[in-house]
């Protein structure tokens, strides 16, 4: 084994990075605050097939449903993005956790439960080797080291219902009580319909607009008066830190801890799992070739630092119209046939594949 790496955070983030540092050989060790990895669930688990399959993740058994498209409803219209193929799993995320634990542990990684980490600790940590903060969006490795604010959040609150509906389909809901994201209903499996409502935290409260959600006549008439079997609140970063790697130090920041997340829907998994590699890449050769640490930030930025742009791009559309402009954009949409072609040629993790896609087929016409 060569060189020591710390992780802070047994994330998907923190334990994709810990699996594959250890199969580069280096000594690789993960500390948790919790005992229990992924519990309770905060997070919803959709993620697309395509972006599942760039983590190197065998995820088959964390699979709890397929998706193959989204109804968006807005200002009384409503517009269905279906797909001919499904294009998402939904996931329980603490068995995709545990999954990549196991994976972690089995390539060499030590993973550590139960233990807070303190100023103290984290200094000898980066004064002994190299260390990742893959420890969410109150990152403790980003403020212990001064790595600067997330400029943006949105506050999300979930619940699941005992209801039997599946047809494939989740439905978005945009609505001025969830500025800056929006609500939803998503099929986990089923018999399990989850309920969830996220705002920027600038504007709301996820409590709130969750409760107004569930009195609303989308949801009372499906879950009636039935109890949630779970739910939680937790808080998202939907912007990145302008600083996500510490040379002098040794420190680099991974996952939600370096905000890197689709501002679109809030999840993280693809983008913080895939900027895991890229860390874990850049650690082996800073170790063997003297490599800047500073390269993940560059090779992460030419690769996604576009995709996450056009992510804030769209977001920043939606959050600064009202309902009612949205429904009229979600008619034009059809009128153009824009609904179609998403469900033909949609990504839901690259935009640019559907621009270039878009233009392409506007000049093969």
């Amino acid at each position: 084994m060569i060189g020591n790496v710390s992780i802070v955070g047994a994330g998907t983030a923190g334990l994709i990075a810990a699996k594959a540092l250890s199969r580069h050989g280096i000594r690789t060790t993960v500390y948790d605050q919790k005992h229990r990895l992924g519990r309770p669930p905060r997070a919803s688990g959709i993620l697309s097939i395509k972006g599942l399959g760039s983590l190197g993740i065998e995820y088959s058994r964390a699979v709890t449903n397929t998706l193959s498209g989204a109804r968006i409803h807005a200002g009384g219209q409503t517009v269905s993005i279906k797909s001919k193929e499904p294009i998402a799993h939904v996931l329980d995320r603490p068995e995709l956790n545990e999954i990549c634990r196991e994976e972690a542990e089995s390539a060499g990684a030590l993973v550590i439960t139960g233990q807070r980490i303190s100023g103290h600790a984290l200094d000898r940590m980066s004064g002994s080797g190299i260390l990742i903060g893959a420890d969410g969006a109150v990152s403790s490795v980003a403020g212990h080291f001064s790595m600067g604010p997330i400029g943006r959040h949105a506050l999300t609150y979930k619940a699941e219902y005992e209801v039997s509906s599946n047809d494939g389909m989740v439905d978005l809901f945009f609505d001025s009580a969830y500025k800056g994201l929006f609500a939803w209903l998503c099929p986990n499996s089923n018999d399990i319909l989850e309920v969830g409502v996220g705002v920027d935290s600038r504007y709301g409260n996820g409590k709130r607009a969750f409760e107004h959600f569930i009195r609303s006549k989308d949801v009372a008439g499906i879950i009636g008066y039935s109890k949630p079997v779970s739910e939680g609140a937790s808080m998202i970063p939907m912007s990145m830190r302008h600083r996500i790697v510490d040379e002098s130090r040794g420190v680099l920041l991974v996952g939600d801890a370096a905000g890197q997340v689709k501002a679109t829907t809030g999840g993280g998994i693809i983008f913080g799992g895939n900027a895991a590699l890229i860390a874990a890449e850049t650690i082996k050769r800073h170790m063997e070739e003297g490599a800047s640490l500073k390269d993940y930030e560059d090779i992460f930025s030419r690769r996604y630092g576009m995709e996450m742009a056009l992510h804030r791009a769209i977001s920043a559309v939606y959050s600064n119209s009202g309902p009612g402009t949205i429904g009229l954009g979600l008619r034009m949409m059809r009128t153009i046939g824009l609904d179609r072609f998403l469900g033909d040629y949609g990504d839901m993790d690259m935009p640019s594949l559907m621009i270039k896609r878009f233009f392409l087929r506007g000049l093969s016409n």
